[in-house]
């Protein structure tokens, strides 16, 4: 497989282009789950990496109602201090500036930590483990809330990284992390979600345990409908007087019954894998036979991963339209479907449009719908094959 967002020009796309081996493994100790590690952080999220928070509404929402929660729970106020790990393009921590509430960014991404640095928020450009927390917190003290939502996954050294945290962390600070939940990927077999950027595939077993190890403990656990099912975990020291609350033994019941910690639980996965993709392949063979125009929607790294596994070509799918205006005019990877705006989707009228990123089908209904053609049908291909 190439790189999900390493997205093509049309220069690029006269070059060999790299692509890599994409193989999951399982830990039979600590139950986590990995890719085999072909590929280097910096090969990935380069200077010109697309991706922005700040394109999709609903996480926009998320972020917005996650800032104003934390700051009347916690207690925040302007004598606070909040570092956000993966800020991207500022889109959460511009609620903590706009209330008045100290806080820093760590993105290692130049683009992403340009957009955020144009909305007034300070930015560190660096990949986070122990030894930039250590400066930072010679640079900036510690922090009484830290958040990294949907990055614990990409990150190579898991350990180091998470040693970071505990370093930064004010003895009675906490950190709120998010993450899908691996137990929604083997139940509605998201296997799209797998891609080079994404190392680790997290249960709350293991990701006790790999705190644990940083002398930081989980005390909250709370379930999260974003991104096909997300946790968000609550952590602070070891030592804090914070209750561990029944949340916690909720979810470490709900993953032991559904045998995260036995093979049982990843065996078959493959072949539900092939079954989806082979729905999918005698559909879009279908449509194209009678002569359909099939279009999708959203340059999203997970729609890479289905489009090259599935084998699917521009000359199959003939546009993917895109918010980002990062990815307009540009290709994606391995299946080279041109990427263009909603607007341009729009004015071909489509027969059919497939949502690569099924996590925000509502949302994109919702938009499109009024402005498609009544016989415009959307399509989604995970957990199986729905028409709409």
């Amino acid at each position: 497989m190439p790189p999900s967002n390493a997205y093509l020009t049309a220069v690029s796309l006269e070059h060999p282009e790299p692509a890599y081996p994409l193989k999951v493994w399982v830990c039979q100790h600590c139950w986590l789950v990995q890719t085999e590690d072909f590929t280097r952080p910096e090969q990935l999220f380069t200077e010109d990496y697309a991706y922005f928070s700040s394109t999709s509404a609903s996480w926009l929402e998320h972020a917005r109602q996650f800032a104003l929660s934390s700051i009347q729970t916690l207690g925040l106020t302007p004598h606070s201090f909040v570092v956000e790990l993966a800020s991207n393009d500022g889109y959460l921590l511009k609620n903590y500036l706009q209330a008045g509430i100290p806080c820093l960014g760590v993105e290692p991404t130049a683009a992403a930590a340009a957009a955020a640095r144009l909305q007034g928020l300070e930015v560190v450009e660096v990949f986070f483990g122990a030894k930039q927390a250590k400066q930072l917190k010679r640079s900036h003290g510690q922090a009484d809330l830290i958040v990294a939502n949907n990055v614990l996954a990409h990150v190579p050294d898991i350990n180091d990284f998470i040693a970071g945290i505990a370093i930064i962390l004010a003895p009675d600070g906490v950190v709120s992390i998010e993450f899908p939940h691996v137990l929604n990927l083997l139940n509605l077999c998201q296997f799209d979600t797998i891609y080079h950027e994404h190392y680790s595939y997290l249960s709350l077993f293991t990701v006790q345990l790999m705190f644990g190890q940083a002398g930081l403990r989980v005390f909250n656990v709370e379930s999260l409908p974003t991104h096909g099912g997300s946790l968000r975990v609550w952590i602070c020291h070891q030592q804090s007087a914070r209750p561990i609350l029944a949340s916690v033994s909720r979810v470490l019941t709900a993953e032991q019954g559904a045998g995260l910690q036995q093979d049982r639980a990843y065996l078959g996965f493959q072949q539900r894998v092939d079954d989806i993709v082979t729905q999918l392949q005698g559909f879009l063979n279908q449509a194209m036979a009678q002569g359909k125009r099939i279009m999708a929607y959203g340059a999203a790294a997970k729609g890479n991963t289905l489009l090259n596994y599935a084998g699917i070509k521009d000359t199959d799918i003939t546009v993917v339209a895109d918010a980002a205006k990062s990815k307009q005019g540009k290709f994606l990877p391995g299946s080279h479907i041109p990427i263009v705006s909603p607007a341009d989707l729009i004015a071909l009228r489509p027969d059919y449009v497939l949502i690569l990123p099924w996590n925000i089908k509502t949302e994109v209904i919702s938009q499109l719908r009024p402005l498609l053609p009544d016989t415009t049908v959307f399509v989604t291909a995970i957990p199986e094959l729905v028409l709409q």
